[in-house]
């Protein structure tokens, strides 16, 4: 079995999809969510599948700790769904090629630092883009910069949209593409 830990920072509706995508694989089983808020979402979505969920505070944030928890886990894979903090570059070397995120715009457009959630939706606004979307990506040392596994678009009329339903739009393509897209990945990796 292959195990796979998440990682998100808020209300957790893409660990929720994904958590339920996985429900009942013999294959692939997300076993443990990792949250650094708190008072998150995401440990209400743990709960709710019964999966195991624990708290990255401030002093459990280095590499050391997060490679040693992990090990303890046996965590093969790594999935950031909405994880908001830079992962240590110790991390994502001894993960290399184990650990994706999704962003919420077509990259490389509107990423890097600080360009998550709401603050990409508002630059799509800004700009008045006629399209937007989803990046799914492996996950280096850098904000957003890691190797490509797809993209999925939605088209925008920028004389209606709102952050609303910009957010809307992104939420459905996320929910759609994101699960199937790491399944892919995954049975890639371990050549399944």
């Amino acid at each position: 079995m292959i195990q796979v830990e998440i990682w998100a920072s808020g209300g957790g509706t893409n660990a929720d999809a994904i958590m339920q995508y996985f429900k009942g694989d013999d294959v692939i089983k997300i076993t443990a969510l990792g949250c650094n808020r708190k008072a998150a979402g995401a440990f209400a979505v743990a709960q709710k599948h019964s999966v195991s969920a624990h708290y990255w505070g401030k002093d459990d944030w280095n590499a050391a700790t997060i490679l040693e928890q992990l090990k303890k886990r046996k965590i093969d894979f790594i999935i950031l769904a909405g994880f908001l903090k830079l992962v240590p570059s110790e991390v994502t070397e001894a993960f290399e090629g184990k650990i994706v995120n999704i962003h919420p715009s077509l990259l490389p457009l509107y990423g890097g630092k600080d360009m998550y959630g709401d603050h990409v939706h508002e630059a799509v606004l800004a700009n008045q883009d006629h399209q937007t979307g989803i990046s799914i990506h492996e996950v280096n040392a850098e904000f957003d910069k890691g190797k490509m596994l797809a993209q999925y678009g939605t088209i925008l009329n920028p004389s209606t949209e709102t952050l609303a339903s910009i957010k809307t739009k992104i939420q459905a393509l996320e929910h759609t593409h994101f699960a199937p897209t790491i399944e892919a990945w995954i049975k890639e990796k371990v050549g399944f």
